[in-house]
C-alpha cells in the first residue's frame, strides 16, 4: 500500500540538484515526481522514479546523501476537491499529514503523503475503499 520515496539532503548551493539529476539520467532511471523543501541553507529532494532501489544504490554511490522511506500513493479522480475529501478523512480521524504532494499521471490524480500514524491511515484507505497505487502502477502509466 506504500511505495518507495527518495529523500535527498541537498546543501543549498549552485550544482547540487543538477548532480542529482545527472546521475539519474547516466543510470537511465526514470523520473516520474519531484518535490522540494528548501530553507536558505539546505533542501530535501523528494523524487519518486521507476526503479527506486537503483537510484537509491546510483546515489549513494555517487556521494549523494540519500534516505529510501515508504509513502502513501492514492489514486484520485482528476476532479476539483478530491485532493480535500481525501484528505478530510484523514484530519477527521486525528491523522496529521507530515508532507504530500500530488500530480497527474495518465489522467489520473496521484496524492502523495507521510503521515504520523501509519496503521492507522492504511486502515482508513481501507475502510473508505481509496485506491492505493504500487510502485508497478507508476511505472505502467509512463
Amino acid at each position: 500500500m506504500t511505495i518507495n520515496q527518495l529523500s535527498i539532503f541537498l546543501e543549498n548551493k549552485k550544482g547540487t540538484m543538477l548532480q542529482v539529476f545527472q546521475l539519474l539520467k547516466q543510470a537511465n532511471v526514470q523520473l516520474i515526481a519531484t518535490t522540494i523543501a528548501d530553507t536558505v541553507d539546505y533542501g530535501i529532494l523528494r523524487i519518486l522514479c521507476d526503479e527506486p532501489s537503483r537510484a537509491y544504490q546510483v546515489l549513494k554511490e555517487g556521494g549523494i546523501a540519500v534516505a529510501l522511506s515508504d509513502v502513501f500513493a492514492i489514486e484520485l479522480d482528476n476532479k476539483v476537491g478530491r485532493a480535500a475529501d481525501a484528505i478530510s478523512l484523514f484530519a477527521s480521524e486525528g491523522i496529521s499529514i507530515s508532507y504530500l504532494y500530488s500530480f497527474i499521471i495518465g489522467g489520473k490524480g496521484i496524492l502523495i503523503f507521510r503521515t504520523d500514524n501509519a496503521d492507522k491511515a492504511r486502515e482508513i484507505i481501507i475502510l473508505n475503499n481509496m485506491k492505493f497505487v504500487a510502485e508497478s502502477d507508476l511505472s505502467a502509466l509512463l
